[in-house]
């Protein structure tokens, strides 16, 4: 009994003991980590992850929006490189309009019912971008024509010229109220094409001329003929009246020597279509780069001749069933004034003798080659002041200080 007494006792004394000493190690705890918490650096602290800070979705959808708008600009603006811009005689800068391709353009000429002239000023093969320059006198033979056939399309043919103002330039306003005037470019290689000159132009004997814009002129007015047929005027007459009812084959010889070709019309097919594909293969055969004349006037002189049988200008007037239903005409009809008198047509004192010289005349002649250096008010009385203002009005009307 003793002895569990005793161990009863030493069993509660180690109970006792036990819990004094947990008692002592939880309170000494609380106080070091209390501390510790203290000391602690907030550097040290370990930090919160905080939430991404949403971005607003406004910013999102407008950015893309902004990249879109800027895209669609710059769409807008890639077809104005067909669109070179020029400076106005004011100094602002425009967009200029590109000329229809004659060969692309959705109206062709009418066969028969067409009138051509050629612009080969400027003319060069690598067709860069180039504007439309017409002088006021060029702008009267347009306007003349058109205005007494308009059962006819008048077609102007620029091998030089590529692009037009919309704007701005008086004369291209004065044609364009005429509903039967159309302004084209064309591209001379591919437009004789086709014709029997095409393989000896791309030797380039006709590039190397001593006279390139007229040769080129001269060129051109064969293989519009061999193409369409129709009516073909130079750039410096004035149309009287009506041309619609001329014979379909016909030119006018300027001298008892030679014909001309400042006006020519054929058909599209039998003797007209025969006599253009002459000119084109005798042009080739005979072409000169040294000669202004022979190219032009020479081709249509050498053609009528083995045509007509003749070598004599008089014969073929006189006689025209030798020349198998072409018509060649006196040279009162086209060329009254000769080009040794062309300055009667500025000259004040021969005013009325002029007039009553081409009174009868369908068309006349001015001598662009000799007369154009001659500075024509539009104030100044003469006979081609007279003419511009009957015959071409809003081309004269448009001229401003000099004709």
């Amino acid at each position: 009994m003793k002895v569990s007494r005793t161990l009863t006792v030493v069993g509660s004394l180690v109970i006792i003991l036990g819990l004094i000493l947990t008692y002592n190690w939880m309170t000494n705890r609380r106080p070091s980590q209390a501390i510790a918490k203290k000391h602690i650096s907030p550097k040290h602290q370990p930090k919160k992850a905080h939430p991404l800070p949403k971005k607003p979705i406004q910013k999102k959808a407008n950015k893309p929006k902004k990249t879109v708008k800027h895209q669609k600009v710059k769409k807008q603006h890639k077809p104005l490189a067909h669109k070179p811009k020029f400076k106005t005689k004011k100094g602002d800068k425009v967009p200029a309009i590109p000329l229809l391709d004659i060969l692309k353009a959705k109206n062709q000429p009418r066969r028969g019912q067409s009138i051509f002239f050629h612009e080969t000023t400027n003319f060069r093969r690598d067709e860069k971008v180039r504007l439309v320059q017409l002088t006021a006198r060029e702008a009267c033979a347009i306007e003349s024509a058109a205005l007494y056939n308009p059962r006819f399309t008048v077609f102007v043919l620029f091998a030089g010229a590529t692009h037009r103002l919309p704007s701005g330039d008086p004369l291209i306003k004065a044609l364009s109220q005429y509903r039967n005037i159309r302004l084209r470019h064309l591209n001379v290689g591919r437009f004789a094409a086709g014709t029997p000159i095409e393989k000896w132009l791309k030797n380039g004997k006709l590039f190397k001329s001593k006279y390139l814009f007229p040769h080129v002129s001269d060129l051109l007015r064969y293989v519009t003929l061999y193409k369409y047929g129709g009516l073909y005027l130079d750039l410096d007459v004035v149309v009287q009246q009506s041309l619609e009812e001329m014979p379909p084959n016909f030119t006018g010889a300027e001298s008892n020597k030679s014909l001309a070709c400042g006006v020519m019309k054929m058909s599209s097919t039998g003797l007209g279509h025969k006599i253009a594909s002459l000119c084109l293969r005798d042009l080739q055969a005979n072409y000169d780069a040294n000669k202004w004349g022979s190219n032009g006037p020479g081709v249509i002189t050498r053609v009528a001749k083995k045509l007509c049988n003749t070598d004599t200008v008089t014969t073929m007037i006189n006689n025209p069933k030798r020349c198998k239903g072409f018509k060649v005409f006196d040279p009162k009809a086209f060329y009254t004034i000769p080009w040794l008198q062309w300055k009667d047509f500025f000259q004040p004192n021969r005013l009325n003798l002029t007039m009553k010289r081409i009174s009868k005349s369908p068309v006349i002649h001015v001598w662009n080659k000799f007369s154009r250096g001659w500075k024509l008010k539009t104030k100044d009385i003469c006979a081609y002041t007279k003419l511009a203002k009957t015959h071409c009005p809003k081309s004269f009307g448009a001229a401003g200080t000099y004709f």
